[in-house]
């Protein structure tokens, strides 16, 4: 399914968690679109195609209610705790070139110097872009940096247009070294120094 592809919806006046459960038994899934000051709309949207929509973080898409077009940011997803079925979709209506607020997604790329390993302290950070311009992710480079290294939301390189909301002293990512290797190198140490006392004790019994 192509970007510019036009959605189907049907608008609905019926509500409840019987009616709900009998669209989703119809292959539907339950949506609301609001936004800019506008009356709520209630639509059933096709399964589908929006289980292949939300795997996108923060999608845009265009509906088609009964003739009506409408441009609308996925906004939340709920889903059922156990079967993780698709439950009900909230639609924030968005203009080309307006600004929205977001959570994008973190990806480390790189390897950190040999032994250590990067900690990614914050999947996500928030940043206002342009509505038909969300990035699917930003990405921190990690390559070569030693133990200790930090990097914070300020040293992200944000994709064009963007602007950082979080904290620009918001933690994401902290280079160390593993827990194991740890306790694997106090551990040789410590049996370094017990061959070493029980080496002094012999000379000095010699």
């Amino acid at each position: 399914m192509s970007d510019d592809t036009k959605i189907p919806a049907e608008q609905r006046t019926e509500f409840g968690k019987g009616f709900a459960r009998r669209l989703r038994a119809a292959g539907k899934i339950p949506a609301v679109i609001y936004g800019h000051g506008g009356d709520p709309v209630h639509v059933a949207l096709p399964g589908h195609d929006m289980m292949l929509v939300v795997r996108r973080a923060n999608a845009v898409i265009e509906l088609d209610v009964e003739g009506t077009s409408h441009l609308v940011l996925v906004k939340d997803v709920q889903r059922d705790p156990v079967s993780q079925i698709i439950e009900h979709i909230d639609l924030l209506v968005v203009r080309k070139g307006e600004k929205v607020h977001v959570e994008i997604p973190v990806y480390v790329v790189g390897e950190t110097f040999p032994g250590t390993i990067a900690n990614l302290d914050a999947a996500t950070i928030s940043l206002e872009v342009e509505a038909t311009h969300i990035p699917e992710h930003v990405e921190v480079d990690v390559e070569g940096l030693e133990e200790g290294a930090h990097i914070t939301a300020a040293d992200l390189t944000l994709p064009k247009g963007a602007s950082l909301l979080a904290d620009p002293e918001t933690l994401i990512v902290a280079v160390s070294v593993p827990a194991a290797t740890l306790a694997a190198e106090d551990e040789i140490a410590e049996t370094d120094a017990e061959v070493a006392a029980e080496q002094s004790e012999a000379d000095t019994e010699a």
